[in-house]
């Protein structure tokens, strides 16, 4: 306290912005809730309902992924050579992906479509493995696209082919030689080198870019995971790096020669296409993965933000319950209801004329003589605790249903005080059901005493005054309000118990 008393009002106020700062920093909440690498949370329940939210977007997703799917088909068939394969697989491709693009899509828009494809949509989308599984299978069929063209092209090696046609060695072959031949050998060459039955494909890189293309749709699927997508891309990646060294090596070879040739350009000044493939895979895997790691961190913090605004708003819809009941402890329903409706001067008067209210005072007319201030007692405290004991069985039978017209009004000492008919729900001015119900909870009211003597030992009596007539009602305080009754039908129902016979009701 000292330390605050000597703090000026400018410190104090950066003190709490710094703080306030740390509470919500990103860095603190990330390390405290989620794991660096994995990006998993620590705690397993909220791992669990992370898991359980549903992505109502997985259609888009699909949609995202068919459309990477449509721009390497539109590389593929201005770049490579047609072909009847080439024109099937694509078909092909196009009908499974816009399949589980309609599937997926009819989640958003369910009671369109008949009740087996909703439970079908609803599957996939609902659930995160099914979710995921589909989403794996459609990012598979963008890839093969990407690449498997390149098995309809000719994989003769241009070096050989050449040193067999003019009966030299391999190594003989230069650029130079290409340089001479360019009617037999250049780019625009679709004719498969050595009379091979398959067409030349020069620009292999192109089949790169696709891939390229296929790793990016990847990153569209938000459920999967960061390390999952990693996982993914490495797999692509290393068939694909594989693909190029092993059966399409003398591929992107003879692109190699052939643009040196055609460019007249140095060999050293060109790095090989075998060489600069698995580096710009590389690259480009990394990048996706930084980029995966970055949108499913700021996803877990979103909701992780969303979870502690639920829980708030939850504490504060608790809060006002545990407050509403605390007003109604205080206020009747109706009253309480009526000052929580809309904001009020503290001096404005509430009151409100009851014509037929039955009032009840119900008083344990020996509690004096068995309250003593005794060492043995606490110093009368036990004897307080019995009398809270005894108001507290009251207040129960009082909560009953068929005790619903009646109203406590308040407890003076060892008097409690209660009233029915005090407003339009309660009051029954045909069959007056409110009068008989009050007396039916005095009655109640003696015997819980007989009950309760004959288990704490005691000898407690209670005389018990009733009236009927009208009353006033109304709040008095403004900052401690309390709802009470006034007229004259409360002071002779007051000297009912004042002047009444002890286990007796006086009306």
């Amino acid at each position: 306290r000292s330390t605050q008393e000597s703090m000026n009002p400018e410190d104090e106020v950066d003190e709490f912005l710094g703080r306030a700062i740390d509470a919500r920093s990103i860095d603190r909440l990330r390390s405290e809730h989620v794991r660096k690498f994995l990006l998993t949370f620590r705690e397993p329940d909220l791992e669990k309902k992370y898991s359980k939210q549903v992505d109502d977007r997985f259609g888009a997703y699909v949609a995202c992924a068919s459309l990477v799917f449509l721009f390497i088909c539109f590389v593929q068939i201005i770049i490579v050579p047609h072909s009847t394969f080439m024109l099937g697989f694509y078909l092909t491709c196009f009908l499974i992906l816009t399949t589980v693009v309609f599937v997926s899509v009819i989640y958003s828009c369910v009671k369109l479509f008949p009740v087996p494809l909703q439970t079908l949509s609803k599957k996939i989308v609902q659930s995160r493995t099914n979710s995921t599984l589909v989403g794996v299978f459609a990012i598979i069929v963008v890839f093969l696209s990407a690449f498997v063209n390149m098995f309809m092209c000719s994989t003769v090696d241009l070096a050989s082919c050449m040193a067999a046609e003019y009966n030299i060695t391999p190594d003989r072959v230069d650029i130079c030689l290409i340089s001479n031949l360019t009617s037999n050998y250049s780019l625009g060459t679709l004719q498969g080198f050595c009379d091979s039955p398959l067409p030349n494909c020069n620009f292999p890189e192109y089949f790169t870019y696709s891939v390229l293309l296929s790793l990016l749709a990847c990153s569209v699927f938000l459920q999967i995971s960061c390390i999952g997508k990693l996982i993914l891309m490495l797999i692509i990646e290393f068939i694909y790096v594989l693909i190029v060294e092993v059966p399409g090596v003398n591929l992107f070879d003879n692109a190699d020669l052939l643009v040196t040739a055609n460019t007249y350009s140095p060999v050293a000044t060109r790095v090989a296409l075998k060489i600069v493939t698995p580096v710009i895979i590389t690259v480009f895997v990394l990048a996706l993965y930084l980029h995966a790691q970055q949108v499913e961190s700021t996803a877990r913090l979103d909701f992780l933000w969303k979870l502690q605004a639920t829980e708030e708003k939850e504490e504060m819809e608790e809060l006002q319950a545990y407050n509403r009941r605390l007003l109604h402890n205080i206020l009747p329903k109706d009253v309480a209801a009526h000052f929580l409706a809309q904001e009020r001067r503290n001096d404005e008067l509430y009151y409100q004329s009851c014509e037929c209210v039955a009032v009840m005072f119900a008083s344990i007319s020996n509690f004096s003589e068995f309250y003593v201030e005794l060492e043995a007692n606490n110093e009368g405290v036990e004897c307080l605790r019995l009398l809270n004991e005894i108001i507290a069985d009251f207040d129960e039978i009082i909560s009953e249903d068929q005790f619903r017209q009646l109203e406590k009004i308040k407890t003076i000492g060892s008097t409690y005080m209660a009233a029915s008919g005090l407003n339009d729900s309660t009051y029954d001015k045909e069959g007056k059901t409110h009068i008989k119900a009050l007396a039916d909870f005095a009655m109640r009211l003696m015997d819980q005493m007989k009950y309760i003597n004959e288990h704490s030992f005691n000898n407690f009596q209670m005389k018990i005054g009733l009236n009927i007539g009208p009353v006033v009602a109304g709040v008095i305080g403004a900052r401690k309000p309390q709802y009470d009754i006034w007229g004259n039908t409360v002071n002779v129902a007051s000297r009912m118990d004042s002047t009444g016979v002890p286990d007796r009701i006086q009306v």
